[in-house]
């Protein structure tokens, strides 16, 4: 992990099924960028939520 670095759930329609998938990033933005760098550029992304710890 990179500093700065947080925890997101990215939910997105892969082959018409929806995947939630747990991404290290340091913004949601690059969250999004890393899932459509795996997926392809035209990959739908429903939501991207910053996991929260249970303390």
């Amino acid at each position: 992990m990179r500093c700065g670095e947080k925890c997101f759930l990215v939910e997105a329609e892969i082959d018409g099924k929806k995947l939630l998938k747990t991404i290290n990033a340091r913004t949601h933005a690059e969250a999004r960028k890393t899932i459509r760098k795996e997926h392809g550029a035209t990959t739908p992304i429903v939501t991207v939520r910053e996991k929260r710890s249970s303390r």
